[in-house]
């Protein structure tokens, strides 16, 4: 009967024959003689025996395993980028570790001592919401961890970094609300200390203030991005004496959460107040009426992001220059923001 997970010391035994040697006579090593080297490939085939990868790469120094930090599986981009990471680095024979801080700066450094301790060749981070500060990252870096950065990054961290052109896809979702006759346009952002909700809620106060328009001081609501307080800011709005007649959102969830409130209330969208979201999460064009979003081009940042990985992995002199990759974002124009459409 086989054994299960059989060992090379395991098959040494059976043969009488040192561990070490077993070891080479798998790996064809020709100061093994060929009778040996034959009997031991028979036996280890005829046992079923898988050759430890993880043990053999701790040995050798290489495990060819990249690990990745997202915020949250769940999320239609996050896994798009998944996808393309994956497709790049199978096809050149690495495998993906994931780990999910769930937003949390606490679960992302735990995350981090986790991935270090498994020595992986590199990791890939998209930072958590509550990560304020960064030292747990500089630490990966002064021990010599090839650490890249997407979507959410530390602009004043000296690596290698794949961003979208955030500023622009809120920049252009917000001059499209004003083209449709949007003049009073609220914000729902995100945390200003993560680098995406900042750009985006730069893209909208330009794209207002370029249109020669207004923002009153409650019209820049931060911390919005769920579907629970998407609904309650609107609601607010709503009995507010300055109701806006469009949003731009910097989620599409939050934007979601606004279009229920609206329901709710008897409102029309986009007749009476427009929403804008970003992200084109799946659901988006699922709404009645569609949602206008921003796509993040998700699956080419996750195969830009290999693409470097395994440049820099595979490269003689490694560059001490860091690189920033910035994608463009396009707008999806759905019915949500279509008012003067027939």
């Amino acid at each position: 009967m086989k054994k299960n997970n059989i060992t090379i010391h395991d098959i040494a035994k059976m043969l009488g024959i040192s561990s070490s040697t077993v070891s080479r006579a798998l790996n064809n090593n020709p100061r093994i003689s060929k009778p040996t080297r034959e009997a031991v490939n028979n036996l280890a085939k005829q046992e079923g025996y898988q050759p430890n990868s993880m043990a053999s790469s701790l040995r050798i120094g290489k495990n060819k395993t990249v690990g990745l930090i997202i915020p949250h599986i769940n999320r239609h981009f996050f896994s798009n980028v998944i996808g393309g990471i994956e497709e790049v680095l199978n096809y050149a024979g690495y495998n993906l570790m994931i780990c999910q801080s769930d937003d949390s700066l606490e679960k992302e450094i735990q995350n981090i001592k986790t991935l270090m301790n498994l020595r992986v060749e590199g990791i890939f981070i998209s930072l958590a919401l509550g990560s304020i500060n960064t030292d747990h990252l500089r630490n990966c870096l002064n021990k010599g961890v090839k650490l890249m950065m997407f979507d959410r990054v530390d602009e004043n961290l000296s690596v290698d970094c794949v961003v979208l052109n955030d500023y622009e896809g809120a920049y252009m979702s917000v001059k499209h609300l004003i083209e449709q006759g949007y003049r009073k346009i609220v914000h729902f952002s995100g945390p200003d200390h993560i680098n995406v909700y900042h750009n985006r809620k730069q893209g909208y106060i330009d794209a207002v203030k370029h249109s020669g328009l207004e923002i009153p001081e409650n019209y820049i609501l931060q911390d919005v991005l769920t579907r629970e307080k998407g609904y309650a800011a609107c609601t607010s709005l709503l009995q507010s004496n300055q109701v806006p007649d469009a949003i731009f959102a910097a989620s599409d969830f939050s934007a979601l959460g606004a279009m229920i409130a609206l329901k709710d209330k008897g409102l029309s969208v986009p007749y009476d107040i427009g929403v804008a979201g970003f992200a084109n999460e799946p659901f988006t064009a699922l709404m009645e009426p569609a949602l206008t979003s921003v796509d993040q081009n998700s699956i080419e940042m996750g195969r830009i992001l290999a693409r470097l990985f395994l440049e820099k992995d595979s490269a003689v002199e490694i560059s001490t220059q860091p690189q920033t990759l910035t994608l463009t974002p396009k707008l999806l124009i759905r019915k949500s923001t279509l008012r003067n459409s027939e």
